[in-house]
């Protein structure tokens, strides 16, 4: 089948590459070079960069507008639109275009998780599965009707950006399914349940913030489902800290059974040998594991501990 493929990050560019090994990709469409990292040097996204070593033209218009995209779009004269985490919603006069419409690629198990970051969401909630689906773009977001979709099991460590890579692989094996049963006629589409829609909102910065009052396994839960981006943290003496891996651990003996359990936030225990505890919500506690202050390299524990000073009774914010 002859495409066109609107995409941008890196979870896009497992489907790309499938893509271009079984089917005819005319043209790419991606968002513009833009500043990134510390140094906010202009980069290439990662759908662009793969795209050229391929030698398949690039488009990176700032907006979808009708007028100049039509004229390219024709002369493409491809059978469908493959989306796969473009970053801009794709027009109604886009999503008809084609003759076989437009079709996406989504890191979730539709309707679950409708949104910009399904993979973060159900890593926070606690989920223990995920998967992808390949559906029909409609005008609203993530509701077209289904193609296929896939299951795979999330890691009790898991983090969201080793899901979403594991997902990337995943969506792109499914997608060459999908293209290929439409051609065949073997993948009919079918609606979506709207009473079991759930949604997964775009991350903010502030979003990492972790809660000391939370129980154990949802603080866990944040870290790993805001990792890599844009990652749990705290405050400790006014100062940000960074928190890349933790775990639920039980109270130091001490602590345990206390008629008055510790504030959430408060330090119960900061040694080698206990490692550095954290007092949370439902009298549990928090291993932090893997640390970062700002500016500085990521530390172990024991690593993050030597020299600071820290100990019972400080306080996380």
């Amino acid at each position: 089948m002859r495409v066109v493929f609107f995409g941008t990050p890196a979870f896009a560019v497992p489907s790309l590459a499938a893509l271009a090994r079984r089917h005819e990709v005319a043209l790419v469409l991606t968002q513009p070079d833009r500043p990134k990292g510390r140094g906010r040097q202009v980069t290439e996204p990662p759908v662009k960069v793969l795209a050229r070593d391929l030698g398949i033209p690039v488009l990176q218009p700032e907006r979808l507008d009708e007028a100049p995209l039509r004229t390219q779009l024709a002369a493409a004269s491809a059978e469908a639109a493959v989306v796969v985490a473009y970053g801009l919603k794709i027009p109604d006069w886009l999503l008809a275009f084609h003759p076989r419409g437009a079709v996406n690629v989504h890191g979730s198990l539709l309707p679950a998780y409708r949104g910009a970051a399904p993979v973060n969401r159900a890593i926070i909630d606690g989920d223990t599965e995920s998967g992808v689906t390949t559906m029909l773009l409609a005008s609203r977001m993530d509701a077209g009707p289904i193609l296929l979709q896939r299951r795979t099991p999330i890691g009790p460590e898991e983090t969201a950006g080793e899901l979403a890579a594991r997902l990337a692989a995943l969506g792109a094996e499914l997608l060459v399914v999908t293209l290929d049963g439409l051609a065949s006629g073997i993948v009919q589409p079918r609606p979506q349940d709207e009473a079991l829609a759930t949604f997964a909102p775009k991350l903010r910065k502030e979003d990492g913030l972790i809660d000391w009052s939370r129980p154990a396994p949802e603080i866990v839960n944040l870290v790993r489902g805001v990792n890599p981006w844009p990652g749990a943290y705290t405050h400790l003496d006014g100062r940000p800290l960074k928190v890349w891996k933790a775990a639920a651990a039980p109270p130091p003996p001490g602590v345990a059974g206390s008629a008055v359990p510790p504030v959430p936030g408060t330090v119960l225990a900061a040694s080698l040998h206990e490692g550095l505890l954290v007092a949370c919500g439902e009298s549990g506690a928090v291993a932090l594991l893997t640390v970062q202050t700002e500016g500085k390299k990521t530390l172990t524990a024991p690593e993050f501990l030597r020299g600071r000073g820290i100990g019972p009774g400080q306080s996380f914010r």
